[in-house]
């Protein structure tokens, strides 16, 4: 596990935000992003390997 990385996940995925809006996925593994540093939130863009400040 990378320390704030990604969580690993079968797919397929469906997800309910804080908002109430739900994203689905139906890839085979999903990565869930952890550190919201991700452009593509809740799915991991790899942003978490970039040193910066977390977005809320």
């Amino acid at each position: 596990m990378v320390p704030q990385g990604p969580i690993l996940i079968e797919g397929p995925v469906e997800v309910t935000l804080g908002d109430g809006r739900t994203v689905t996925s139906d890839r085979f593994v999903v990565a869930l992003c952890t550190c919201h540093r991700s452009g593509a939130y809740p799915w991991c863009d790899t942003s978490h390997r970039r040193s910066h400040t977390p977005r809320p």
